[in-house]
């Protein structure tokens, strides 16, 4: 190649990324622009969520065409089947995906709340009420249906959303933001509550995390590695949604036919979310056909278990040697990491050491022992006796979620409507003045 025709190249590169830059910022702004003004109220809010879910049904067919371009790039470029079907949009999901919208119009809206308030014994009246955060901004892989979500919870939590999804699901995220643009404009509401970013190189996300004083919040959502590039990169504050090393500790005192029913619920009933079971710790005092028995269940469902000559000598099958690495995996497939630890303080160790601070699961009839595991493992969600694969903003009780958080500031676990506020004090007084 020349360098007359690699200049040229490199050329065409700037100005894209400069175009890219130029929308990112350009869009960011005309969110905080809108965000400084609107006042919707619950009933206002309701009735779009509604005509959105609603117009998206009627729109099946052109968001179902567009989905397929984004399926077939997907299968050319050798997409796992797991990924792909994550993609994939059919009526009936479209449908779900509508149903959403109208579970989070039935929620209370909590614009407003006063979450505490008092009265001063000079008189002052104080009160701490929840408000939108702003414009959030939204980075987030193949999902199409997160594209909605997060519409949604922003829309009804008083936000304006600024998404950056990724380029495999570039015409499908196209097709849902331009529907939901048009309910906004059908319903007299600014259709920029809701803008699609460019998604042709990775600078529209660093545009969009360093777009510090028009952008209030970067919510990251997919696997590991954005989490950390977004985590990492940014000014702007984040809300980290981490990823999912989930254990669940079998203690000697388990109903042994309660843990197998946890451990294959959290592992099989859908392995690739960041709640699925990727470890069960075994108590070495647990008799020996329930350690096996728990094992041959997760052999008989399909699972691939890491383990060390330890779990070979209770006679179980076809495990795969397991490395330090194993310990700290999320696998997001049919395997699952399995170790015997001593006792139930050898678990909390363990807890400690590898979890990621998403979900950690207790089996025991020991109540004192449960107490002591719930006190002692620091993690969003803590279950006794319970899958893990109830960590889910819609099993909470919450309508859709934005994401789960494994953070420890503002918003931690399942992240509903509340969680997608921040709060003001609002303070009433008759001309006081301070001495």
């Amino acid at each position: 190649m020349s360098h007359d025709r690699q200049d040229n190249q490199t050329a065409e590169l700037s100005d894209q990324r400069a175009q890219e830059r130029a929308e990112v910022l350009d869009k960011a702004q005309r969110a905080h622009d809108v965000a400084q003004t609107l006042r919707l109220t619950t009933v206002q809010k309701n009735d779009l969520l509604h005509h959105a879910a609603d117009l998206l049904v009627a729109s099946t067919t052109r968001i179902i065409e567009a989905n397929k371009n984004d399926v077939a790039v997907a299968r050319e470029r050798g997409m796992p089947d797991a990924l792909i079907d994550r993609l994939m949009l059919t009526p009936p999901r479209i449908e779900g995906i509508a149903d959403g919208l109208r579970q989070v119009a039935a929620l209370p809206d909590p614009v407003g709340d006063v979450v505490r308030g008092s009265t001063l014994p000079n008189g002052l009246v104080l009160k701490q009420v929840r408000v939108p955060l702003g414009v959030m901004g939204m980075v987030y892989e193949a999902r199409p249906n997160v594209t909605i979500d997060a519409f949604g919870l922003a829309l009804k939590s008083g936000n304006v959303a600024v998404l950056r999804g990724s380029q495999s699901a570039v015409h499908s995220n196209r097709a849902l933001v331009d529907v939901v643009r048009t309910a906004c404009a059908d319903k007299g509401v600014p259709k920029d509550v809701v803008q699609l970013l460019p998604c042709a190189t990775h600078g529209s996300v660093q545009d969009l995390i360093t777009a510090r004083g028009v952008v209030d919040i970067v919510i990251p959502r997919g696997g590991a590695g954005l989490i950390n590039a977004v985590v990492e990169g940014a000014t702007v504050p984040t809300i980290e949604t981490g990823t999912g090393n989930c254990h669940v500790y079998v203690h000697k005192d388990a109903n042994i036919a309660d843990a197998i029913a946890m451990v294959i619920n959290g592992k099989t009933r859908r392995c690739s979310v960041c709640n699925a079971t990727e470890t069960i710790l075994l108590d070495r005092r647990l008799p020996d056909e329930d350690k096996l028995a728990v094992l041959t269940a997760l052999h008989n469902a399909g699972v691939t278990i890491h383990g060390r000559q330890e779990l070979r000598d209770l006679g179980v099958d076809d495990v795969v040697e397991a490395t330090e690495d194993d310990w700290a995996t999320e696998y997001l497939s049919m395997d699952i990491a399995a170790a015997i630890v001593p006792d139930e303080q050898g678990a909390v160790e363990w807890i400690r050491r590898y979890s990621t601070g998403h979900s950690e699961a207790i089996a025991t009839q020991d109540w004192a022992v449960a107490k002591e595991f719930e006190a002692s493992v620091d993690a969003a969600a803590v279950y006794i006796n319970a899958s893990t694969a109830y960590t889910d903003g819609e099993q909470f009780g919450f309508g859709a979620e934005i994401g789960i958080s494994t953070q420890k500031l503002h918003a931690r676990g399942p992240m509903g409507l509340a969680e997608l506020t921040s709060t003001k004090w609002v303070i009433y007084g008759d001309g006081h003045t301070r001495p």
